[in-house]
């Protein structure tokens, strides 16, 4: 062995940087031989340097290891790896592929990359993807630290990391436009806005070319590798810009005072089924990586070709070991996992009453505090919320979504619901014993319409994604208020207006974890289109003429944001359970007349009284979902007065006031228009 080469060590795995040099590890259960090799740049065509891995040396039970010294961090490299390739067994290695290292930190993408070449056999160096070593120690966090919110002190806002600032009219710097340092920029506008976190569509390294002919995967759910942040979202053209540009972001957030979410994808890779490209898992260790139907055919619970084995112990241990990575070295505060309740399957995909991952995720020391978010549901039909595993998970409560989209369309029955999800769906959560902020409430999301296009459209428009509109879900509970689509009409864009102001109400005032989707706050569009994930242009971009065109909107939400972080603030974050919560407030339930709330199957309005023992607050929260004005008896109250701070009928700005100047109601009756929420208050306003 040469003098420069020594065995090495089988921990930690992937390519961490000691004294002199970097000691590589991997692990493949199956491989013959293994070899890595060295480039000097991105699209180079031939390795500067190959080490071959001695298995007598270099392997220590399924660990293929080597410590080689004058290597150093933004090196690139990969792994070549021979073994059986026996499809039929589920091994297909392929020796004339470059493959990533699946705990590689940092992603080298060459100019000529080729998804099409990546699929065929055959060696083409020059456009494979090529890992880099990264050293954490290089980076100066200057004290960062994560947040850790209390989660009854947070609002999230899901944003796409390239959609927020790409468009001309962002007022970003044209060379950081789409990137983690343009996002810095927009830092001023969320604060305004009044948000506690962001949620980041993903950021894991992802391949935009897995997409349809003429597409690009705009929206990230792609990724091939879970420890390293996309290239493409960085700036500058360095080998460890990615890593430092992204770190940047962070620690700008945190200045700012709000946490930084990553929307993680442990489902499935851009690898694809039998037909896809060979570019880390699959030529590592097929059958470990992932769930294989009959030995050799890769199961799909997830709607995108293989479904990640993510249960066996490896690939395990790979998935916290990522989330820890990007905790301790990156800051992150929490994690939405995408179809999360594909990670409750065993290898076969048999639920598992107990899922060692899901408890191994949730019991580690180095994530206690550590916000986890499930998508409680996969594309295989298996559907959690409110049952999903585990004390500390919080879940996106799919449920508030359709029964709030039902109640504001008239539709029959919905009514009771919508009573159940504003007062922190007990029903789903409360005999679980669950705390208030596990059901992330939200009305809309990345996946369907805008907040803009549910009051827009009754019917999806995705032609231009080139699939004639068969793809996006058809169950979209819009409402498009009598124009399909965008209109002149002064009375149907009031009602839109309303309408939106409406949801916006509920999710900020409901009991739960509120998320919001970047631009509904301005009625941000994509002309109807409910599925824009390859879509990397001004349909999926956030039109920032809209902050001006809708101002109102703004001013509106920004008020609501700002009132529900002060009352928690107050309350200093005490989380609490649902059902304590529930009896600490004397809730009651009235209809247009008081004590008489109207439950049945054709009623479109209630009413929700509720006193707050421990700070004598009282509101009084009208839904009047009619197509026509009701008026609503007020209940009387002892020693004080009811006074409007909302009424979503009213024009800008008297929909929302400021909390302390909440205008006098004279009378003992409210009159609610069409369409419309009001909630009137009664606690430290001046008599």
């Amino acid at each position: 062995m040469n003098q420069d080469i020594n065995s090495g060590q089988t921990s930690p795995l992937g390519a961490h940087v000691r004294d002199g040099g970097v000691n590589f590890s991997l692990y493949s259960r199956h491989a013959t031989r293994v070899e890595i090799l060295f480039f000097d740049h991105d699209d180079d065509a031939v390795p500067s340097r190959v080490v071959e891995l001695d298995p007598a040396s270099n392997r220590t039970y399924h660990y293929w290891h080597v410590f080689v010294a004058g290597v150093h961090s933004g090196q690139r490299y990969g792994y070549r790896i021979h073994g059986p390739y026996e499809p039929e067994e589920g091994l297909r290695f392929d020796p004339t592929k470059l493959l990533l290292d699946p705990y590689g930190k940092c992603v080298a993408y060459p100019q000529d990359y080729s998804r099409e070449l990546a699929e065929s056999h055959g060696e083409n160096l020059e456009s494979a993807l090529k890992s880099v070593v990264v050293d954490p120690e290089l980076y100066d966090w200057e004290g960062d630290q994560p947040l850790r919110h209390s989660a009854t002190q947070t609002i999230i806002y899901e944003l796409h990391v390239k959609g927020f600032t790409s468009h001309p009219n962002s007022e970003v710097d044209e060379s950081r436009r789409g990137t983690y340092l343009g996002l810095i920029e927009k830092i001023p506008y969320l604060q305004s806005l009044g948000i506690t976190a962001v949620e980041l569509l993903p950021v894991f390294q992802f391949d935009p070319q897995d997409a349809p002919p003429g597409k690009s995967n705009y929206w990230g759910y792609a990724p091939i590798s879970f420890f390293a942040p996309h290239h493409a979202y960085r700036s500058r053209n360095s080998p460890l810009a990615a890593v430092d540009e992204f770190r940047d972001m962070v620690k700008a957030f945190h200045q700012a005072g709000i946490e930084v979410i990553l929307d993680v994808v442990f489902n499935h890779t851009a690898e694809g089924n039998e037909n896809g490209p060979t570019l880390c898992f699959r030529g590592i260790d097929n059958p470990v990586y992932y769930m294989l139907e009959a030995g050799k055919h890769y199961a799909n619970y997830t709607g995108c070709g293989n479904t990640l084995n993510a249960n066996h112990s490896v690939v395990r241990r790979m998935i916290v070991d990522s989330l820890k990575y990007w905790v301790k070295e990156m800051h992150i505060d929490g994690f939405r996992f995408d179809l999360a309740s594909i990670l409750s399957r065993d290898s076969d995909g048999t639920l598992m009453p107990s899922p060692p991952v899901l408890w191994d995720i949730e019991s580690d020391p180095d994530l206690a505090g550590t916000k986890l978010l499930a998508e409680a549901w996969d594309a295989a039909g298996l559907y959690q919320v409110g049952s999903f595993v585990g004390d500390y998970w919080c879940e996106w409560n799919g449920k508030f979504r359709d029964d709030v989209r039902d109640f504001f369309r008239c539709q029959p029955g919905a009514v009771r619901r919508i009573s159940d999800r504003i007062v922190g769906s007990p029903q789903i959560y409360a005999y679980k014993g669950r705390e208030v902020e596990q059901s992330v409430n939200f009305v809309t999301c990345h996946d369907g319409f805008t907040l803009n296009d549910l009051v827009s459209y009754n019917n999806k428009h995705n032609e231009l994604n080139g699939e004639d509109n068969r793809d996006g879900s058809n169950d979209n509970r819009s409402w498009n208020c009598g124009v399909e689509g965008p209109t002149d009409d002064p009375d149907i864009e009031s009602l839109r207006n309303r309408q939106v102001k409406n949801f916006h109400v509920i999710t900020l005032m409901a009991l739960g974890m509120p998320m919001l989707t970047m631009g509904d706050e301005v009625r941000r569009t994509q002309r109807g289109n409910n599925n824009v994930y390859c879509q990397d242009n001004e349909i999926g971009w956030f039109d920032w003429d809209d902050v001006h065109r809708h101002e109102d909107i703004y001013r509106f939400v920004s008020l609501l944001c700002r009132r529900r972080v002060q009352r928690m603030t107050q309350h200093k974050g005490k989380r609490v359970t649902l059902v304590q919560l529930l009896s600490d407030v004397h809730w009651a339930w009235h209809g247009v007349k008081v004590d008489q709330p109207d439950w049945s199957c054709d009623s479109h309005c209630i009413a929700l009284q509720g006193h707050v023992r421990p700070d004598g607050l009282s509101f009084h929260l009208i839904l009047n979902g009619f197509w026509e004005p009701k008026t609503f008896e007020l209940p009387p109250l002892q020693g004080g007065r009811w006074n409007r701070w909302i009424d979503t009928s009213l024009a800008t700005p008297n929909d929302i006031v400021p909390w302390e100047s909440a205008v006098p109601v004279r009378d003992d009756h409210y009159l609610v228009e069409s369409h419309s929420v009001a909630l009137l208050i009664s606690k430290g306003i001046p008599a």
